[in-house]
């Protein structure tokens, strides 16, 4: 099953690790799902994390958050959209996230994001749920859909 994670739920995974997103990220650490990222996701993910007010509270120094990158780059299936989308108009960077979905063949894009992303439902085939929503999913597969 392959995912692509939005930035929120990469940033919020850091912000707080006993959450619904970490359990996401830790579900992609124990190799249950396929993580689908590309350049330009990364990019994000790194700028966002070192916001200043991110990282007061993730307390992680640049050299820290540029390893955690690094391996999402090494371990992760990295993409290179061939598709510029124009979807949400209302936030673009968001669009980002449906490319990388899309060239990655991705089954789920897992988000927080309840004004763009959320709403949409499904994207070309591709669900987008709550981190809350994919961690009910991912136990009902583990369990035989019971």
């Amino acid at each position: 099953m392959r995912v692509v994670l939005d930035t929120n739920v990469v940033v919020s995974a850091f912000l707080s690790p006993a959450g619904a997103p970490a359990q996401v990220v830790s579900a992609w650490e124990r190799q249950a799902v396929e993580l689908v990222v590309s350049e330009v996701l990364l990019q994000e993910y790194q700028r966002v994390l070192l916001y200043e007010r991110v990282a007061i509270r993730h307390q992680m120094a640049p050299e820290d958050v540029a390893e955690i990158i690094e391996g999402f780059r090494q371990f992760a299936l990295v993409v290179e959209p061939q598709e510029t989308l124009a979807v949400i108009t209302e936030d673009p960077t968001d669009n980002r996230v449906l490319e990388c979905a899309v060239a990655g063949a991705a089954d789920y894009i897992v988000s927080g994001d309840v004004r763009h992303l959320l709403p949409l439902q499904e994207y070309r085939g591709i669900q987008v749920l709550s981190p809350t929503a994919f961690l009910a999913l991912l136990r009902q597969e583990r369990h035989g859909g019971l």
